[in-house]
């Protein structure tokens, strides 16, 4: 079912603060239709479709986990050629209830219910097959919904690739200190001297904590350590997570402690293994090689398993992309239209 009352206003999006996106292919443009759709336990998921209504579905699923979707990827997808999907994931950006109230349950936010809702979302669209767009986390969330369902998926575009692996978890918040020695130390210390085994545990531990104050500073180190990674890109923001409004930041954090202590609840490297069922889905993989937190070498795995997906490595792009990075994802997207 889909709720429409209260809907939340399509061209606000609390959940993120978006990266900025300069010299996109095309115009800002708002949805021509939204709503809430009822996903059970109490979860109630935004969505919102832009474009052309007749034409080719595009899925947009966005990274964190817990960032929400962003309303300036709308400009990615040439208007005349896509029926560009966009949808908040549980807990964030504009689904209720949000991770930002202490009070709401993350038992009924996992991977497997993600999966759940998107395939529920193509239903109530009335939708036969789709394509994928989505870096970072959204890459993950793709691959595993595409693995499920591959009669459902036409193409993927995947602009910063991850899998969400126990090691790509440790290399992120325990191998980058490497290069980043002060900023991690301070991470690290954020935690109890005792809990400092499992950094990313003890984080989730103290965002459920009851008393505010300590969730906050939880929530503030996180984001520092978050800030200073991405802070080394050519086109790095130091304020890329801390800059982010109260609630997004608080709902981000906790979603995305919740997800990587437990590892996405994905056997280590399934989504690898399991690359032959990509076999017949045409992909594009684009990868900044100054990618720091993500580094491109699971990129280049995936590419190697799946014959049908092209790796483009884009030379001054890190994580949150570039010029170069986006020309490349326009190319692809130009490339899988079909008008």
């Amino acid at each position: 079912m889909t709720s429409r009352s209260p809907s939340p206003s399509p061209t606000s999006s609390e959940s993120s603060n978006p990266p900025k996106f300069p010299q996109l292919p095309y115009p800002a443009i708002e949805p021509y239709d939204h709503g809430m759709l009822d996903v059970g336990d109490g979860n109630h998921v935004y969505w919102e479709t832009c474009g052309n209504p007749e034409g080719k579905p595009a899925l947009v699923v966005h990274g964190g986990p817990g960032s929400g979707c962003s309303t300036g990827v709308r400009r990615l997808f040439d208007p005349q050629c896509y029926r560009v999907v966009l949808f908040d994931q549980r807990g964030c950006g504009r689904s209720t209830p949000h991770a930002s109230d202490p009070t709401t349950d993350m038992r009924f936010n996992t991977t497997e219910h993600l999966l759940a809702d998107m395939e529920r979302l193509r239903e109530h669209l009335g939708l036969d097959r789709w394509l994928l767009y989505g870096g970072s986390w959204g890459s993950t969330l793709i691959l595993a919904y595409a693995q499920r369902h591959p009669e459902r998926v036409a193409e993927i575009v995947i602009p910063a690739v991850t899998t969400t692996r126990r090691s790509e978890i440790d290399w992120l918040y325990r191998g980058v200190g490497r290069f980043l020695p002060a900023e991690w130390e301070r991470f690290r210390d954020g935690v109890p001297p005792s809990d400092r085994d499992d950094l990313v545990a003890a984080y989730a531990r103290l965002v459920e904590h009851p008393d505010p104050a300590t969730r906050e500073r939880a929530i503030n180190a996180w984001c520092a350590w978050e800030d200073a990674v991405v802070a080394t890109e050519p086109n790095g923001s130091p304020d890329a997570y801390s800059g982010r409004p109260s609630a997004a930041r608080s709902a981000l954090v906790r979603i995305v402690t919740h997800y990587f202590a437990h590892g996405a609840w994905l056997p280590e490297g399934i989504l690898l293994d399991n690359a032959d069922r990509l076999a017949d889905i045409p992909g594009a993989l684009i990868h900044g090689r100054l990618d720091l937190g993500s580094p491109l070498d699971t990129a280049w795995h995936l590419s190697k398993a799946w014959p049908k997906a092209t790796l483009t490595v884009i030379s001054d792009a890190g994580h949150l992309g570039s010029p170069t990075m986006r020309s490349q994802i326009h190319s692809a997207l130009t490339r899988f239209a079909t008008c």
